[in-house]
């Protein structure tokens, strides 16, 4: 099947190149021929300059151009070249002669035409070699930047498939410790057998559903996010009770507004996961603004001491960091602060930017 369809592409090739060096003797008959000659005798004095047209051309675009002009081998090109020129000058002037003196039955005395003289056939033929060099190139050109731009894709294509596995196995990171977290929670409640278990469980499912399910969307709505934020934290207060003050500033959030899920929820689960002070209190700030499509949000939490950030600790923030610089490039910002008696973590990101097209 292959070997048919190469030979016909090689007959569509002879095929091409036939019919241009038909078109190429039908010129040399205008141009070269005598002007009260017959059309014959036109033909046949052109006949005699079309195979060294053709070798000198071949020369050129198969030999000249592909191993010294097209490799920047500029000085041997320059060099072969003059080799090639000087070459064919010497077989147009024997292919001239014999089809002055064969074709054309004309004694070599004989006063000729200035449409006949060798400088003129020289800048005919040599016309045609430019010209079929220049196609030559122009093709090289167009075939040269289709293959760049094939092999561009094909890069892209293969970063975008490892951001994809990326951004999976960060994500995969982050389930498990808000189901971890969550669980130990009820079960904390569980053994107390706490009235407020069912409603409790309830809300895990929710957040199940949130982070199994809605998390494989590309985007969410931002309302969605901080339902589920809002339901973190009330999960949360129920194992704390008395130990836990937290602080809530959340602007009306609009209806279009769309963000990457899993980005604002593990900042809150970090702040309680990491936030017991001394005395075993837990004190969170929670400012959430939205200025046009800007989101500006800010997670205070109170610590026991300045301490290096724990290794958990450090893997999250760095998780979220990395899906942010996947997902909005260049458009967000995430600043940490490790204080002595606080914990601050500020994330602005520019919404009206789409993620990535990853997921």
């Amino acid at each position: 099947m292959e070997s048919g369809k190469s030979f016909l592409a090689l007959l569509k090739r002879l095929g091409i190149h036939l019919f241009l060096w038909v078109l190429v003797l039908l010129f040399f008959s205008f141009f070269l021929g005598l002007e009260a000659g017959s059309f014959s005798e036109k033909i046949g004095f052109s006949a005699f300059l079309l195979p060294v047209t053709i070798l000198t051309t071949y020369v050129v675009i198969y030999h000249l151009i592909p191993r010294y002009l097209l490799p920047k081998k500029y000085l041997r090109f320059a060099l072969y070249s003059f080799y090639t020129l000087v070459v064919s000058a010497v077989f147009i002037i024997i292919s001239a002669f014999y089809a002055f003196v064969i074709a054309l039955k004309l004694e070599w005395n004989e006063s000729l035409p200035i449409s006949k003289s060798i400088f003129y056939i020289m800048i005919t033929i040599y016309l045609v070699v430019v010209i079929a060099s220049a196609f030559s190139l122009l093709k090289n050109n167009y075939t040269s930047a289709a293959k760049n731009e094939e092999l561009k894709n094909r890069i892209l294509e293969a970063q975008l498939k490892l951001k994809e596995q990326e951004l999976h196995y960060l994500k995969m990171q982050i389930h498990p410790h808000f189901l971890f977290n969550t669980l130990n929670t009820i079960y904390g409640l569980s053994l107390s057998n706490n009235a407020k278990t069912p409603e409790m469980i309830l809300q895990l499912s929710e957040l199940l559903d949130y982070i199994l399910y809605q998390t494989r969307k590309p985007v969410v709505k931002l309302k969605d996010e901080v339902n589920h934020i809002r339901n973190y934290i009330d999960l949360e207060q129920k194992r704390f009770q008395d130990a836990l003050s937290i602080n809530l500033d959340i602007d009306p959030i609009p209806e279009h507004l769309e963000i990457s899920p899993m980005l604002l929820l593990p900042l809150v689960e970090n702040s309680f996961k990491h936030g017991k002070d001394a005395q075993g209190s837990l004190r969170i700030k929670l400012h959430l603004k939205i200025t046009g499509s800007n989101l500006n949000f800010e997670i205070i939490n109170s610590k026991a001491e300045k301490n290096p950030v724990s290794e958990s600790q450090g893997i999250g923030l760095k998780n979220i960091r990395r899906r942010l610089e996947i997902l909005y490039p260049h458009h967000f910002e995430l600043k940490i602060h490790n204080l002595t008696e606080e914990f601050r973590a500020f994330l602005y990101v520019n919404l009206h930017q789409n993620p990535q097209k990853i997921e």
